[in-house]
């Protein structure tokens, strides 16, 4: 399991900050399989909302032709720990060979910030 920071792609929420992050540039990629928990418990598949109990057939449907079966979760910082859990439980339950839980990195006051995340279309 790994934690990164990452743009904002998919479903948006309010990440959770961190000093110590661990950069996954394939999160960022087109077909980066994201999914997002809402603070409410909502989830989201890319930007399609789904139903947990549907989670884990969607996931192996996503996953079952690509030699890279990574799936990258972000949860809101306000979700509740039992929905980010069950989430992940579905996602492990498709046969997921790594999960990235992206973040978003604490900056210093003597960083510059980041340059502003571009809206979605």
């Amino acid at each position: 399991m790994v934690v990164t920071p990452m743009l904002q792609k998919g479903k948006q929420v309010d990440l959770a900050s961190v000093n110590n992050t661990h950069d996954m540039q394939n999160a960022d990629k087109d077909d980066a399989i994201i999914v997002a928990i809402t603070r409410n418990g909502d989830i989201f598949l890319g930007t399609t909302k789904t139903a947990k109990d549907d989670l884990t057939n969607q996931i192996k449907d996503r996953i079952a032709n690509r030699l890279d079966k990574t799936v990258y979760v972000k949860s809101d910082a306000r979700a509740k720990y039992g929905d980010v859990v069950g989430a992940v439980d579905e996602i492990r339950s498709a046969g997921v060979d790594q999960l990235g839980l992206l973040t978003e990195k604490i900056h210093s006051s003597n960083e510059p910030p980041p340059p502003p995340t571009p809206p979605a279309d």
